[in-house]
């Protein structure tokens, strides 16, 4: 067994819903609950971050997987939730232990304070011995403001938790060097840099919204944060404990050897992108210098609605990906005075400050451990006048 005490158990939508019937698969619950009552029983803290909510509420609303919309979807998770809940406490109960639902948005995992207060109630739930299951409330949030997929939301559940082991409960047996389907694939046990694999792991499942992309993105953010990701197939009697102990296929993602701090996983590791930057080379090899922060000169285009202390991504002048920061202005603000340099802050603002877009403190710089995100396409580019 892992040596942390505490473990983050993620489970698909097709785990949980019968593909066809959209019922609950009480079997696997079953199955899956043992496990736990296993792992609390040895000292281990566990947190579940589940989906299933939609597809066991689209029977209710007369819809299906494929012909669901976005407000039937979230319509279907407001009838699914209580679905699956009752199903988790029924269980649970038979083991003789609590759950708790958390539900989240991207805000409480993307916002600094709302992080914070989501972190201090989960970390309550698990001193007081309960079992946190953690949803996306899906039945309030739209495509442009969800989370996309639970298994990066199982990444930062995992490292607001500080486990050490994230198990992703999944259709098949692991990550494969090509499509499973395809003759001569191959098991891939061990994966040290995801970046490797990121061009083999394409499709989604019918219920669910991720594949093995989103697989190895929330193994990633696991890794920075000294967390093993574990990948495999939820279909066993033992579904958690047959694959730590070993006994099942399955890929281990290894963590790094020297994780970062929790405020630089936040930081770098993020669900969305509220806004970017593409400043001049020259400032971009003062700030991985660490020298100074990203001053209103340094900027050749913006893209997004961010707002103050949202974070931004940092782009060179050839399209690469090199820091991430948070904006200390809206990009109205920034767009003003970055295009008018010469100007007193205050004149153009109304209130007195520098005009350092970014502070040196509130950057980090990217390494190869991270996962780059592409530059917004050219017509999202806001362009700055020539200087």
């Amino acid at each position: 067994m892992p040596k942390s005490k505490r473990i983050v158990i993620k489970i698909g939508s097709s785990l949980l819903a019968n593909e066809e019937l959209l019922t609950p698969r009480w079997a696997f619950i079953q199955q899956l609950l043992n496990d736990v009552k296993t792992l609390r029983d040895e000292g281990y803290e566990v947190v579940i971050c589940s989906s299933g909510a939609v597809a066991l509420g689209l029977s209710t609303i007369g819809e299906t997987p494929e012909t669901a919309g976005l407000r039937d979807k979230q319509a279907a998770a407001a009838c699914g939730m209580p679905i699956l809940l009752n199903a988790y406490k029924q269980v649970a109960h038979e083991y003789s232990f609590d759950i708790a639902q958390v539900l989240i948005t991207l805000k409480d995992l993307e916002d600094r304070r709302r992080f914070l207060n989501t972190k201090n109630t989960v970390h309550r739930l698990i001193q007081a011995g309960i079992t946190p299951i953690v949803n996306e409330n899906d039945s309030i949030t739209t495509e442009e403001i969800r989370v996309g997929d639970n298994d990066r939301l199982a990444a930062k559940v995992a490292q607001m938790v500080q486990a050490e082991t994230l198990v992703i409960l999944t259709c098949v047996d692991g990550l494969y060097d090509r499509n499973p389907e395809e003759p001569g694939a191959q098991l891939v046990e061990t994966v040290n840099d995801v970046n490797e694999f990121l061009e083999v792991t394409k499709g989604v499942s019918n219920l669910g919204s991720g594949g093995m992309l989103t697989k190895m993105q929330a193994a990633n953010m696991a890794q920075n944060s000294g967390c093993t990701t574990i990948i495999g197939n939820g279909e066993a009697e033992h579904p958690v404990t047959s694959l730590l102990d070993g006994s099942r296929k399955h890929t281990k993602c290894i963590a790094h050897d020297k994780p970062a701090t929790d405020w630089t996983t936040w930081l770098t590791d993020r669900l969305q992108m509220a806004g970017s930057i593409v400043v001049s080379d020259t400032a971009v090899d003062a700030l991985c210098r660490g020298e100074r922060g990203l001053l209103r000169q340094d900027i050749q285009s913006i893209q997004g609605a961010f707002v103050r202390g949202d974070v931004l991504h940092i782009y060179d002048e050839a399209g690469n990906e090199r820091a991430r920061g948070l904006s200390n202005f809206t990009a109205e603000e920034t767009l003003i005075l970055a295009r008018n340099k010469e100007i007193p802050t205050k004149q153009l603002l109304g209130f007195q400050t520098n005009a350092t877009i970014v502070s040196r403190d509130n950057i980090v710089v990217l390494d190869n451990r991270h996962i780059q995100w592409d530059t917004p396409p050219e017509n999202e580019l806001e362009q700055i006048e020539d200087r």
